[in-house]
This record gives C-alpha cells, sequence and structure tokens, in this order.
C-alpha cells in the first residue's frame, strides 16, 4: 500500500512538472507571437517616447509587422534598428523629424526556387534584377541569395521549358526563412498560348496564329496510333495532301518542297519513312512542333508555303527518363541521360522490322508505296524484297552557367530498299537487281547567351546532307544504272534579342548560308554519264520588333537577301497582327514576302526506280529562277464557352516555278517554262469542347490556277486544285484513361490530263509516245475517308505507364483514286491505258508504348 502510494505521488509530481513545463513553452510562444507588433502602431508609441515626428505614407508602412526595440536606446541605435528590420529607408531630416520611404534602399534577399509539380528544387535556375546588372542562379537546393538589391526592383527568375515567374523584391526581403517560389512547366508561356487545347489535348493556337503541336500532352486523332508530327497537322485547314503523303504536303495549294521543314534548326530535306506514309521523326523526343502558314517571322527564310518548325526537349532534367513501343511497322526507343548537374543527353531510335516480319499493316503500306514502279508493273514470276527503315537522333545539352547554355544535335534518317525480281516482258524472263537508298543527316550546335537582363543572343551553325542513291541492273542485258541526288547545306545564323520593355521587344540577326547541289546519271551499256553541279552562297540580315500587351499582338519585321552568285537583293517584309476587340472576338491580320532557291523537279522518266519521281535541284536565276512568293491572310475568331470559330481569307501568289517541279502530263514536258500560280480561298473551322468530348468541324475552299505562256490556254487548273474539303471528327473521353476518336475528310478530286480522243498517241522521235491533251481539264472523283482510333492508359505507379493504340485508316475500304495518267499499250483499241494510283485501303495497325 505505501509502495503504491509513493508510486502515485511520484507520477504526481512528474505530471505537475511536465504540466509547469508546457505552460512555460506555451507562455514563451505566446509571448513571441505577440511580441511582434504593426509598424504603424509602433511610430505611434515612438512618437510620444522620442518626441519626434514620423513622416511616411500609410500605404508604405502597411501589413509591416516587426519586433520592437529594446527600451532605453538612442535614437540613432533606433533608426539603425528600424532600417535593419524593414526594407524602408529611416531618414533623420533635423532632431525631430523623420522621413521613410522606399528611395535608395537595398535589401538582402533570397528565395527557393521549386517545381510546382514535383516539389523539386530548381538548379542552375536564372534569378535576374529587371534593370540592373544584378543576378545569380540557384544552387543545388534550389536557393538564391543577393544583396544590395533596390527595394523597389522586380527580379525575373526562369528556367528552361518553365514559365518565366516576376516577383519584386520586396516580397523576397530576408528576415528567416526564404520564401518558396513555384515555378510551372510548360512548353509555351501563357501569354504566348490563345487557346491551350485546340481539337485535342497537345495542339495549342499560339498568340501569332501558328499552331503548336506538344508531343508530350498529345490525345488522340482519328486513325493515328501515335503523335506522328506531320501526320497530325493535315488536320488543319489549309493543310492537305493530295497523295495522301507526308512528303507531299500541300499547303494552301501549295508543293511540298515549298514547305520550310526545321528540326532542331536543321533544314531537312527528308519528311517520310516508307516513302511518305509514316513521318520521319521521332515525337518522343520532339517537345514541339510549330505550324506556321503566313506572317513568318524574319529569321526564318525559304519556305514560301509554310513553315514547321520542330524542336527537342531543351532542359536539363535531374531523372533519368525514358520510354520505348512498338506499332505493327517499327519499334523505337528514347532516353533521357543526366550525366551532371548542367549536363545531360537526350537519345531517341527507330527501326522497322518490315525486312523480318510481314504484317497486314506493312502489306497495305508496301502496295501503296510501290503500286507505280517498275517492282509492281511486270507479270512477276518471282521476287525478293529487303526493305527497311531507321531514324536516330541525340541530343547534348550543357549549361556553362546560368547565363551561356550549348546545346548539340544530331540527327540521322534512313530508308533501304533492295530488290531481286524475275518477271516476264514480251514473254520474255528477264532478271532485275534493284536498289534505293534515302537517307539526311543533320547535326547542329547553339550557343545561347545571356548578357544582362535585357540583352542576349543565340549563335547557331548547322550541316545538312540529303542523298538518293538509286541502282539497277539488268542481268539479260548486262545493264548498269545508277542515279544520285545530293543536297548539302550549311549555315551560321546570329541572332540578338533586346528587351526594350516586358512587353516590347526587338530581334536583329544576321545569316550566311551556302547550299550545293549535284545531279548524276552513269549507264554502262551504252556507256552514258553525265553529272550537274551546282553551288549558290546567300547572306541575309533581319530585324523584327514585337509588341504583346493585353488584347494587342503586333510583330513587325524585314529581311535583306543578298546573293552573291546573281549579285541580286531581294527584300522582304513581313506583319502578324491579332487584336482582341472584346471577351470573344479577334480579329488578325498576316502577311509576307518570302523566297527559296531550292526546289523539287519531277521527272517521269528519268527518275529512281518509279518510286522517287522528285529531285532537288538549285537556282541558276535563268532557267531555274528564284521563288518568290507574296501572301495576305484576314481572318476573324471567337471563343466563348469553349466553342471556337475561326475564319479566315488568303490570298498567294508564287512566281517562278517551272512547268517540269508541277507534276502535270504534258507532251512539253522537256521544255522549260517559267510560270506562276495563284490562289486564294477561305478557311473555316468550327470547335466545340466539352469535359469529356472534343468535335470539329473544317472546311476549305479554294481555287488554285497555273499560268504557263507555253500552254493554251495559258491559265488551268492547278495539279493541286482542291476546290472542296471537308474534315469533321469526334472525340470522346469514356474516362480519363479511355479515349476514342472517330473522323472523315471529303474533297473534291484533283485535276488529271486524259489524251487527246481519237489522237491519243504520236511519234517523238524514234518513240511513239502519249498525246496529251491541254493539261488539268479533267477531275478525278471526290476523295472520301473515314478512319477511327482508340487508346488506353495505364498507370502502374508516377514511375511507370503505358498506353495501348488501336487504329484504322479507311474502314470503309473504300477505292480512292489518287493519281492518274496514260501509258502507251498497242493491245488496246486505242493504243493507250489509264493507269489508276489508289489510296490506302482498309488497314489496321496498334501500338503499345511504356515510359518511365
Amino acid at each position: 500500500m505505501a509502495k503504491k502510494l509513493l508510486y502515485l505521488i511520484m507520477v504526481t509530481k512528474i505530471q505537475l512538472l511536465l504540466i509547469g513545463f508546457l505552460l512555460i513553452i506555451s507562455s514563451t510562444y505566446s509571448q513571441n507571437l505577440t511580441e511582434k507588433v504593426a509598424l504603424s502602431s509602433l511610430l505611434l508609441k515612438l512618437e510620444k517616447t522620442y518626441n519626434i515626428k514620423f513622416s511616411y505614407s500609410d500605404k508604405d508602412v502597411k501589413n509591416i509587422f516587426i519586433d520592437p526595440p529594446k527600451k532605453g536606446i538612442s535614437i540613432d541605435e533606433l533608426l539603425t534598428f528600424l532600417n535593419e528590420k524593414t526594407f524602408l529607408q529611416f531618414k533623420t531630416l533635423d532632431n525631430r523629424y523623420i522621413t521613410i520611404s522606399f528611395l535608395n534602399k537595398s535589401i538582402s534577399i533570397c528565395g527557393k526556387v521549386l517545381n510546382s509539380k514535383s516539389l523539386e528544387p530548381l538548379f542552375l535556375a536564372s534569378v535576374k534584377v529587371n534593370g540592373y546588372k544584378l543576378g545569380t542562379t540557384t544552387n543545388s537546393k534550389g536557393l538564391f541569395y543577393l544583396k544590395n538589391v533596390p527595394v523597389n526592383a522586380t527580379l525575373k527568375i526562369s528556367f528552361i521549358s518553365f514559365k518565366t515567374k516576376i516577383i519584386t523584391a520586396k516580397e523576397l526581403f530576408f528576415n528567416a526563412n526564404c520564401k518558396e517560389l513555384f515555378l510551372e512547366e510548360d512548353a509555351e508561356e501563357l501569354s504566348e498560348i490563345t487557346m491551350p487545347k485546340f481539337l485535342t489535348s497537345g495542339l495549342q493556337k499560339s498568340v501569332d496564329g501558328s499552331v503548336v503541336l506538344n508531343t508530350e500532352k498529345f490525345g488522340i486523332l482519328p486513325g493515328l496510333i501515335e503523335p506522328d508530327i506531320l501526320k497530325t497537322i493535315k488536320i488543319l485547314p489549309g493543310i492537305e495532301s493530295a497523295s495522301e503523303s507526308i512528303s507531299n504536303i500541300n499547303v494552301r495549294g501549295g508543293t511540298n518542297d515549298q514547305n520550310l521543314m526545321l528540326w532542331d534548326g536543321i533544314k531537312m530535306y527528308h519528311s517520310g519513312h516508307f516513302f511518305g506514309l509514316i513521318s520521319a521523326y521521332n515525337p518522343y523526343l520532339t517537345k514541339k512542333v510549330k505550324v506556321t502558314k503566313n506572317g513568318t517571322s524574319s529569321a526564318f527564310s525559304d519556305g514560301v508555303s509554310s513553315t514547321i518548325n520542330m524542336e527537342t526537349s531543351n532542359r536539363i532534367t535531374n531523372k533519368f527518363s525514358g520510354g520505348g513501343g512498338f506499332n505493327l511497322i517499327s519499334t523505337d526507343a528514347f532516353l533521357q541521360v543526366p550525366i551532371q548537374k548542367n549536363l545531360a543527353l537526350n537519345i531517341s531510335a527507330r527501326r522497322s522490322f518490315t525486312d523480318l516480319v510481314n504484317t497486314p499493316t506493312y502489306n497495305n503500306y508496301f502496295n501503296r508505296s510501290f503500286q507505280d514502279n517498275t517492282i509492281s508493273s511486270n507479270t512477276i514470276n518471282k521476287a525478293e524484297t529487303d526493305f527497311y527503315f531507321y531514324d536516330y537522333s541525340f541530343k547534348i545539352l550543357y549549361d556553362i552557367n546560368y547565363n551561356h547554355t550549348i546545346r548539340s544535335s544530331f540527327i540521322h534518317i534512313k530508308n533501304n530498299l533492295e530488290y531481286l525480281e524475275k518477271y516476264t516482258f514480251n514473254n520474255t524472263i528477264i532478271t532485275e537487281n534493284s536498289a534505293l537508298k534515302q537517307e539526311n543527316l543533320g547535326a547542329n550546335i547553339n550557343w545561347e547567351a545571356n548578357w544582362n537582363a535585357n540583352f542576349s543572343t543565340n549563335l547557331s551553325a548547322f550541316i545538312s546532307d540529303y542523298k538518293i542513291n538509286s541502282s539497277d541492273y539488268n542481268k539479260d542485258t548486262d545493264q548498269y544504272q545508277t542515279q544520285l541526288n545530293n543536297v548539302l547545306e550549311t549555315e551560321i545564323k546570329l541572332i540578338s534579342t533586346y528587351d526594350l520593355s516586358n512587353n516590347l521587344h526587338f530581334y536583329n540577326g544576321l545569316d550566311f548560308n551556302e547550299i550545293g547541289i549535284r545531279n548524276t546519271t552513269t549507264v554502262n551499256a551504252p556507256t552514258y554519264s553525265k553529272t550537274v553541279n551546282n553551288v549558290l552562297v546567300k547572306s541575309a540580315l533581319f530585324s523584327e520588333i514585337e509588341y504583346h500587351k493585353k488584347n494587342t499582338y503586333a510583330r513587325f519585321g524585314v529581311r535583306a537577301n543578298y546573293f552573291h552568285k546573281f549579285q541580286k537583293v531581294i527584300i522582304e517584309p513581313r506583319i502578324n497582327i491579332r487584336q482582341q476587340l472584346n471577351s470573344e472576338f479577334f480579329l488578325k491580320l498576316e502577311g509576307e514576302f518570302k523566297n527559296q532557291t531550292t526546289a523539287q523537279k519531277i521527272d517521269f522518266e528519268d527518275n529512281f526506280l518509279g518510286i522517287e519521281k522528285r529531285r532537288w535541284i538549285l537556282s541558276d536565276n535563268k532557267n531555274t529562277p528564284i521563288v518568290k512568293s507574296k501572301q495576305a491572310s484576314f481572318g476573324v475568331e471567337y471563343s466563348k464557352d469553349k466553342l471556337y470559330i475561326d475564319i479566315t481569307a488568303f490570298y498567294k501568289k508564287v512566281n517562278g516555278i517551272t512547268a517540269a517541279n508541277q507534276g502535270f502530263y504534258n507532251n512539253t514536258q522537256t521544255i522549260n517554262s517559267i510560270g506562276n500560280y495563284k490562289t486564294k480561298g477561305v478557311e473555316f473551322l468550327v470547335n466545340k469542347q466539352t469535359k469529356n468530348i472534343s468535335s470539329w468541324v473544317s472546311y476549305t475552299y479554294a481555287k488554285n490556277n497555273y499560268t504557263f505562256d507555253i500552254f493554251n490556254p495559258t491559265t488551268f487548273s492547278n495539279s493541286l486544285d482542291i476546290s472542296h474539303s471537308l474534315s469533321a471528327a469526334f472525340n470522346y473521353n469514356f474516362t480519363n484513361f479511355l479515349k476514342v476518336s472517330l473522323g472523315g475528310v471529303l474533297r473534291s478530286g484533283k485535276p488529271f490530263t486524259k489524251p487527246i480522243v481519237g489522237n491519243e498517241t504520236i511519234q517523238n522521235g524514234n518513240r511513239i509516245i502519249v498525246n496529251y491533251d491541254n493539261p488539268n481539264k479533267e477531275r478525278l472523283d471526290n476523295f472520301f475517308r473515314i478512319d477511327v482510333s482508340g487508346s488506353y492508359y495505364f498507370n502502374f505507379s508516377d514511375a511507370l505507364t503505358a498506353t495501348i493504340r488501336l487504329g484504322f485508316t479507311n474502314i470503309t475500304d473504300r477505292q480512292n483514286i489518287i493519281d492518274s495518267y496514260y501509258v502507251v499499250d498497242n493491245s488496246t483499241t486505242n493504243n493507250v491505258r489509264r493507269v489508276n494510283n489508289y489510296s490506302l485501303p482498309f488497314t489496321p495497325n496498334l501500338s503499345f508504348r511504356v515510359r518511365f
């Protein structure tokens, strides 16, 4: 009993001690909480205590709380204390009056920069004091410190691929803890994007009218099983592919060679695998794609119809990540490898397995690609095909410091075909061995330097090497024929940016470029060899001013091009304006002059095995002039409650085209003729979105005519004159994981040429050829196709996800004729036979991808 009583007394004492300790802590903590007093109240007490008078603005001292000073200190000690504990400046006018202000006050600041999504610190984030030569970078913990910062200054905090943050120095005034600053990751700053989701997730509308494809956020589109870069942009109004090929993208009636294709600043001359049925650019390290149809920045030349600018990721991550997958044609993988905190390597690779496995998708692609060539034009007894393609790329990212970064990229794209066949021709068995190789290599290095808060420069250089090489060996005649088309281009470009204000930017630059093109044909029996080499050097100066504030965006630029060989100067003005009238309506005006010195000649006889009929040629300013374009467009946009309507009228004239570059059939293909084409029309788009649905209808009306003096009539329909084009699609998200997309396209058939009735063939030297009527008098049947696709997303963990997609092209299996021509055939009554090229039949495809 005594022990129990003693135990209870000890427990009670311990409890009393604990209660007493907690009361002391609580009292001390409460005292600390109440120690800080409002500066406005403290100043009134100090005025009475020291018999002084403070002169200040109420707004300057509002919401400022500090610890009260010690009692009994002198006025000088008091002012020193107040200057240290606040970002205000206390200055005596005489023995009694003291002023309080921000003027000429410098403070010490600190902050901690974090990723808003992962909450991880951002290493080497740039911190600059606007208007002063003062700045620093964050350390590995995301922290930064700065002294002697003007109290009224603002700071710009930025990190590659994150939205820039502007904050006042007062908010970062250093007391006990550094303020946490969260940066949001995004491909584009919000100020540059007017529609974060356009048609489908991953497609965005930029303030300058261009369309941005963010491949990381890509949703779903009809028939597509992956974010194929060039297939995706074909859903935009005004962009067609008359031959159903991404190697033949037609923007507002222009030919494919009139599109400037850039990958990480490298001009690319080859865009498609499988001879145009698959984009040659791996989308999984391509961060964004920007498509501009008009009003192009003056920093770009070439591409009189459009600019398609692809950019890979520019941000160094501190995580090892990657992914991979396969479809019924190829397999691919990509990696993002951090080597050091300021050094990283991005790698991607893709290869087809078509030389190992035949799938239904491969068979349809093969038949579509090779239906118009020597491989399929004879009665084949035996054939062996070895076809494959691959592409790979890598990028080195190095941050020297927060002011200087180095980026270097490399890409290699290749198609390879080898074909051995035995076929019957005129009751004779002929053995023929053919090969075709098509590739594009490119490399780029880029140095970006920020010299102060307002001035930066970008110095870049690239080399692009394109080759298409074919060989054909006929064993029976012992004839060996080779053909080569080679383009080698190098360029050095310097761009400077000066920020006159947060809303006004001034760009200047110079550009030095050299292009060399070689075309070679050799035959051993009879002996024949022909090589044509052309080189052109050009330089340019360009300047541009850009203004963006609230409802107004305006960009005015000019580019002066000098062609050394021709001693010729071409001046090109550019304009791009967008004005928001109210919360719903926007007006846009775009215009540009552009030129280009390369073009693709289409030769139906001197071609690469009949598979590739186009070869690059270079302007000589005579028989092949510099191509020049003038374009203007005006439009109205309406946006309210996720309903978007866009109506744009456009006019474009392109001078300096040659008949040999256009691909229409006529009796004067070997006669050079220089002309132009004019296209005008209206593009209309309606897009309605809800939480789970996105549907759209797009319609383009256009009239596109050639003018060539050699023909009669001199003006006639362009080979790419698609008068009416209507497309519609419906996307539905059943859940966040399951999505489907259904869509279709209906458009006018393109023009083609028939022989003269009753006189279908004529003698041309020692040959009989088709006697064509005036070009493009006839039209093919309308093109109609419906596609569908679905996707399911697997979220295994935060570090591992997967996606499976299933797509069906042309689900009605409609036979669409995409091209038609005639050949001499003595077995027919009129000695000619019509040859039709057809689009893809019903074609399934499937993809599975993982990401970590």
